[in-house]
């Protein structure tokens, strides 16, 4: 891929990722809480800040990764401990997930609100699929390059975050 093409898929990719985790997921998230009881929503409420902490981790990665290819400056070895420190968060966060899901059953007499659990489920789950997508393996497909590297390789490709972790560099 050459670099603009690359400078264009993260203009796109930064703002898409800002929007979802300043704008899109909070405002679910303050809805809910206007409409439904705090013991109906915790784990949907729970699954929503997972998804905007991680979606907030990759929206900066993307500026970084963009200023990193158009020549701005920024302080990396600051930025990498962000990453490290995020990483182990979330992977706390999604171990409490089960925590969480029993506190939201115990809340609510060990029932469950179906409609609003499949969405606490999903929340979750896409949650979970993020920080895999940004500290694993990427999971988004979204162009020909992506598709004949799996076709080739029969694996996904590790993610972009990952690699510079691991190569302590952006």
């Amino acid at each position: 891929m050459s670099k603009r093409s690359l400078i264009k898929r993260l203009k796109w990719y930064y703002p898409m990722e800002m929007l979802h985790a300043i704008i899109t997921f909070p405002l679910i998230a303050v809805y809910l809480i206007f409409i439904k009881p705090f013991s109906e929503i915790l784990f949907l409420l729970y699954g929503l800040a997972l998804c905007i902490f991680i979606l907030y981790q990759g929206q900066l990665y993307w500026k970084l990764k963009l200023y990193t290819l158009t020549g701005r400056t920024f302080n990396r070895n600051k930025n990498l401990t962000f990453f490290r420190n995020s990483k182990r968060s979330n992977l706390v966060m999604i171990a409490l997930i089960p925590l969480v899901f029993v506190i939201q059953l115990y809340l609510n007499n060990w029932t469950l609100n179906s409609n609003l659990m499949l969405w606490a489920i999903i929340a979750n789950v896409f949650g979970v699929l993020e920080h895999i997508n940004y500290y694993n393996r990427q999971l988004m497909v979204d162009n020909a390059s992506d598709l004949k590297y799996i076709l080739k390789n029969k694996k996904l490709k590790t993610a972009s975050l990952a690699k510079d972790l691991l190569e302590n560099k952006f």
